[in-house]
């Protein structure tokens, strides 16, 4: 978000709030932005006072986001690619699909290949603003948020899983069956479709005048919507920090009396899926909820300085949060042995096969 600030009193001429991503283009001038807001008179101001413009400059964050973004999200697609086809070709030919584990595991490699999908628009709008149809515009961000919902979900039902499975162990019969974890998955795209629908009935592609002259950007059509998107990511987030607070501090206690060789182990792991969840997610929810507050000039967020930091914090906590996509193939799937086998085995596979065709191919053999 780009914003000219009145002095006393401030107010807000900003030529874009969106709770996607800003094309980097975008900044304005004093008086582009102000064809774009409230005449002053709509704020009760007498006329003939004295306010100057300050126009707060963000030309090194766009410079920071222009290399950065496209940059670190192409990683991010590829090792999310390769991860999730990984995940679901591996469950596919070596694993039993009628497990609740496993249909939970192929539900979030869905997952994160759909929140990946939007990244490669997202990464070009940044640069060059929206210049897709309209109904792209709607399309991409209803995938982009479906898929983000649903992996947040999908991770505390996996949680809920393992904490029965560990805390619990003798009521666990009825929750393995395949019907149950059909259910179950149907009930969280379900949640999540209805979570991400605002993002495509209420999102649209509006000029934003800049410079050297209008860049289309994809946002929702007013900033009440805007609001309801962070505010709705934050509410989903806290119930699921909630609840997967709760598991694994279960869990943790409950290993910790036992006398397995493996209880290290086993609890490294939980630390390590812990921390990645919540360091990277955290952050990523606090800072959304502050630029809520600068946009609506609340101190000491109205400042530019503050804003300016505001935003260097929003870019990277998002790579951190939206890094989760090709880490979950990790933490959840290859972290096991039976996985790293399976993956073992096709890899050696596929080392056979092209050996046997080099052989074939090769007439001196």
């Amino acid at each position: 978000m780009f914003c000219v600030l009145k002095k006393e009193p401030r107010i807000p001429i900003c030529c874009h709030e969106s709770n996607i991503p800003l094309p980097l283009k975008v900044l304005c001038s004093t008086e582009e932005a102000s064809e774009t807001t409230m005449n002053a008179s709509d704020y009760n101001i007498a006329d003939g006072d004295d306010y100057e413009d300050e126009v707060c400059e963000k030309g090194e964050l766009v410079k920071f986001g222009s290399i950065a973004i496209p940059v670190f999200f192409s990683v991010v697609i590829i090792l999310s690619l390769i991860g999730n086809i990984l995940v679901m070709v591996i469950l596919a030919l070596y694993e039993n699909l009628k497990t609740l584990n496993n249909i939970l595991i192929l539900n979030l490699a869905i997952s994160d290949l759909l929140f990946t999908a939007g990244l490669p628009f997202w990464a070009i709008y940044h640069i060059w603003g929206w210049f897709l149809a309209d109904m792209l515009c709607n399309i991409v961000s209803f995938i982009f948020y479906t898929g983000f919902y649903s992996s947040v979900l999908l991770l505390t039902v996996i949680t809920l899983h393992r904490y029965q499975a560990v805390v619990h162990p003798l009521s666990k019969q009825g929750s393995q069956k395949a019907g149950y974890a059909v259910a179950v998955s149907i009930t969280v795209w379900l949640v999540s479709i209805g979570a991400a629908m605002p993002s495509m009935l209420f999102s649209t592609v509006v000029p934003l005048p800049h410079r050297n002259g209008t860049t289309n950007a994809c946002q929702y059509k007013d900033a009440a919507w805007t609001n309801v998107g962070t505010y709705q990511q934050n509410l989903i987030f806290f119930a699921a920090f909630t609840v997967m607070s709760f598991c694994y501090v279960r869990i943790v206690r409950t290993i910790r009396r036992t006398r397995s060789n493996r209880k290290n182990r086993t609890l490294k792991l939980i630390f390590g899926i812990v921390a990645v969840f919540f360091l990277g997610w955290i952050p990523y929810n606090v800072v959304i909820f502050l630029r809520r507050l600068s946009h609506h000039l609340v101190p000491p967020f109205d400042d530019c300085d503050v804003s300016t930091r505001l935003d260097y914090a929003f870019f990277v906590c998002r790579f951190i949060a939206y890094s989760h996509c090709c880490l979950n193939p990790v933490f959840y799937a290859f972290v096991g042995v039976k996985f790293r086998t399976h993956l073992k085995s096709l890899l050696y596979r596929k080392s056979c096969d092209k050996s046997k065709v080099e052989e074939a191919s090769n007439p001196f053999i």
